[in-house]
């Protein structure tokens, strides 16, 4: 067979040269562990909740609830209407709502999990399986519940227990444990506590709706047509059967963990893509090396065909391997990814890991074509050679016009300029997606035009090895006379940067935009804010408690208000006390003072809807009621008040009792008062309330600070991964280079350089290229960074901050990180043999 010399040709080149197969491998291993760990982590919670929602509504045949999330439910009066119904033999009002479980005065923590409270109805009401008991019994009556045994055991509660309950609404309640049931599948972090049901309705609802209802038919009616039955009499809300139920749970759930899986493909495909210049870097380099070897494969015979498929062959072997190994890396990851959520307590469902045929595919498939993609372009110029010129000593280093590449990038950067710009004169998604597009066409003019931007770069960066005299100077010359390797190596540095930039500058903005809006708009001494979220906030006897308080003057307690205006669903802001005594707002137009009617509104709002200040507009509630309101004034757009603000009276229009909360109460103390006695007071009044804390205006933004740095925490992390693999790139370049200058070296130590000078010569290199690379990848991401900032105005980011400390460490760091990157093979540099090296052919 032809082909069989020279799949022996390129075998035995991979086995020749194991150090270089290794560096190769890695770059495709890390790669496709992304790729393939991103799939695995989410197909393994999408089990876990699949499992959990198909044990749901299990023996219910129809389910009625609201079209939409934000609403009060069902009417009793609908409840009764679907009971007469004749084929239908008995309905579950279901009523829940959120809650806290404290222990020992403290909240009982689910890792992010949800805590519910809900009714519990006997077997001979019920419709779906009843519940199993593990140990004592239901709840009988008011004071009493039943708790999960994965909650119980969270808590560390048992039967006949005593504990506290907090309802927002409500507050606190001293509850008995009655019994402890088993919830059929692993449910994290989740905790669900059973009321009385009379107990559960009056804490939970208005006493006029429940949040869905469950029915079953009557024996020899099927669900499907009591489904469309009920659907035909009641056709305003949702109605399904109990496997539809199920499929939406399972739908919603999806939907959330498919933003989970395109941000971690994202990064696996940042990964990819510098794994992918890595490694046509390292072939493009293995070409180079080897073309008098190939030339003289062709001088005895072979054809350009073989050649080119000898190279491809070796990419082919590589990328099986690496990828299959990355597909077992992948699943490693995805079980590290899962243990170290389960370390911070996220509350997440545990199961088995789920390897799906797809994983194991894409994988490989994507591996294995990057590499062979990658390593296409070497293979069609070393078969292209002629052999009589690939065998002259100084063809390897010659280098080709790099001007139509230039004017390519110029042509793309200046496109790329002007989308950015484009886009950042406006807020949304479009504006966004226009950047995107810039940032793409700005990166590509950056891979096209590095090699012509390195040599002035480069050459400017040569004061920092300008103090090591001739050693300095001879690794600028190093990191110049090939610009196209120099930029090839540095690009992987330069996106993983890019990046870290980009994010940086959107930390840095959020929080200043966080402080500037504190520092300029709020007034008051101290601030009760409740847990991350927002579903719990701060309860309403808790606002309440603070008036008391010795110190305290002014106590204004914001609530949010849920509305439509027209079809569009709104939250509203409602200030119960004096608002201009803890806030300051711009004024527009009108009045600040709110009649029981009135609202006050931005200026988006007012200029999108065209309303003018003494205009009756109307506003529709949770329950479709409409409300007519008058625009008593017109406000500069803030974060602090949302869209609008309504009156106090008004809201105890629109919401009912049970959805009734503070979202965050605001304090001023009384002139002369001790602040720090105050807020002791403050403290010691909050014990009750264990998941509500007092804050001062610095308190307040640090804790706004903190929540920011854990989201970024978590950005960097996966980021690191893309600058690990720039940096084996560096590695692996250099160990490259170093064989390409086998003969250089050599002559060096001949006329008498020292090892200590060869060694230092290639740390500075290295340090060049890698300061090149952040360089131009910490430019990319400011401009990138700003105009991606600019397309968020409309979500509260109005500052545009540039974290200049962490921009300088990156800096510093990168060129330590090159000195790092060069160690291995600077020492094998000093070790290169004189005479052998110059005898070497």
């Amino acid at each position: 067979m032809p082909g069989s010399p020279m799949r022996k040709v390129a075998l035995r080149n991979l086995a020749a040269h194991k150090v270089r197969l290794l560096l190769t491998l890695l770059s495709v291993v890390l790669g496709t562990a992304f790729i393939a760990g991103s799939f695995v982590f989410t197909d393994t919670l999408q089990s876990s909740f699949d499992d959990i929602f198909a044990n749901q509504a299990k023996g219910v045949d129809v389910r009625v609830a609201p079209k939409e999330r934000q609403s009060l439910g069902i009417p009793n009066e609908d409840v009764d209407k679907i009971a007469a119904m004749p084929d239908v033999r008995s309905v579950a009002p279901s009523v829940n709502g959120p809650v806290v479980l404290l222990k020992d005065g403290k909240a009982v923590q689910t890792g992010g999990a949800p805590t519910f409270g809900a009714s519990y109805l006997p077997p001979d009401k019920a419709i779906a399986e009843p519940d199993k008991f593990l140990q004592g019994g239901p709840p009988s009556k008011a004071g009493e519940i039943a708790i999960n045994g994965g909650g119980a055991d969270r808590a560390g509660l048992h039967v006949g227990d005593r504990t506290v309950v907090l309802i927002p609404s409500k507050g606190n309640i001293d509850v008995t444990i009655s019994g402890i049931y088993d919830l059929p599948s692993n449910t994290g972090g989740f905790i669900n506590l059973l009321f009385d049901d009379a107990q559960a309705r009056e804490l939970f609802t208005d006493g006029q709706h429940v949040a869905f209802v469950d029915i079953a038919a009557k024996p020899g009616v099927a669900a499907n047509d009591l489904r469309d039955e009920i659907a035909k009499t009641l056709p305003n809300y949702k109605v399904q059967n109990g496997d539809q139920v199920r499929e939406d749970m399972k739908k919603e759930v999806g939907d959330a963990l498919k933003f989970i899986n395109y941000f971690l493909l994202a990064f696996g495909s940042i990964a990819l893509i510098v794994g992918t210049f890595i490694i046509y870097n390292t072939f493009s380099m293995l070409v180079a090396q080897r073309l008098r070897e190939l030339a003289l494969l062709r001088a005895v015979g072979a054809s350009r065909g073989q050649v080119g498929r000898s190279v491809v062959g070796e990419a082919l072997v590589i990328g099986i391997i690496g990828s299959a190994l990355g597909l077992a890396a992948g699943v490693g990851l995805a079980f590290g990814l899962s243990a170290m959520l389960n370390a911070f307590d996220l509350g997440l469902p545990t199961g088995s890991m789920s390897v799906q045929p797809r994983t194991i595919v894409v994988g490989l498939l994507v591996g294995v074509l990057v590499t062979v993609v990658s390593a296409y372009a070497p293979a069609r110029r070393a078969a292209t050679i002629p052999p009589v010129e690939a065998m002259r000593a100084e063809f390897s280093s010659h280098d080709g016009s790099l001007r139509i590449r230039t004017i390519s990038g110029a042509v793309l950067a200046a496109a790329g300029v002007a989308l950015v710009v484009i886009g950042a004169q406006s807020t949304g998604g479009n504006a966004a997606a226009t950047v995107g597009v810039g940032a793409l066409a700005l990166i590509l003019a950056v891979l096209l035009a590095s090699p012509a931007l390195s040599r002035p770069v480069v050459g400017a960066l040569g004061i920092l090895v300008r103090p090591f005299g001739p050693v300095g100077q001879m690794a600028q010359n190093n990191a110049r006379r090939n610009p196209r390797r120099t930029a090839a190596t540095a690009f992987a540095l330069t996106l993983g940067l890019m990046l870290v930039s980009a994010i940086g500058m959107l930390g840095a903005s959020a929080k200043a935009s966080i402080t500037d809006l504190v520092d300029k708009g709020v007034k008051a001494d101290y601030i009760l804010a409740g847990p991350p979220g927002g579903i719990i906030g701060v309860p309403l006897p808790a606002g309440d408690a603070v008036k008391s308080v010795p110190g305290v003057q002014d106590v204004v307690a914001f609530h949010v208000m849920a509305v439509k205006i027209g079809d569009d669903q709104v939250f509203g802001t409602v200030a119960e006390g004096p608002l201009d005594n803890v806030l300051s707002y711009d004024l527009l137009a009108g009045t600040r003072a709110l009649g029981d009617n009135d609202i006050l509104v931005s200026e988006t709002v007012a200029d999108e809807r065209g309303w003018k200040v003494g205009q009756q507009v109307e506003l529709t509630s949770l329950d479709f009621k409409k409300y007519p309101v008058t625009v008593s004034g017109v406000y500069k757009d803030t974060q602090l008040l949302g869209p609008l603000v309504a009156s106090t009276s008004l809201y105890n229009q629109v919401m009912p009792v049970n959805f009734r909360n503070n979202f965050i109460v605001l304090m001023t103390a009384a002139p002369g008062a001790d602040l720090t006695a105050m807020r002791a007071n403050l403290e010691k009044s909050m014990e009750p309330y264990a998941v509500v804390q007092v804050q001062d205006r610095d308190d307040f933004k640090g804790a706004q600070g903190k929540q920011i740095n854990t989201m970024l925490a978590i950005l960097y992390g996966l980021l690191a991964l893309a600058v690990v693999i720039a940096v084996l790139g560096i590695v692996n370049t250099l160990a490259l280079s170093v064989v390409e200058r086998r003969r250089e070296i050599g002559m060096l130590r001949a006329v008498g350089m020292q090892r200590p000078q060869v060694r230092r010569t290639i740390y500075l290199e290295s340090m060049l290229i890698a300061i090149f690379g952040a360089v131009v990848g910490v430019a990319l991401g400011l401009g990138l960074g700003v105009g991606f900032l600019r397309t968020l105005r409309d979500l509260g980011i109005a500052q545009i901050a540039v974290p200049w400390g962490q921009l300088v460490l990156m800096l510093v760091g990168s060129g330590l990180v090159g000195v790092l990157a060069a160690q291995w093979p600077a020492i094998r540099a000093a070790r290169t043999p004189p005479l052998a090296a110059i005898a070497d052919i």
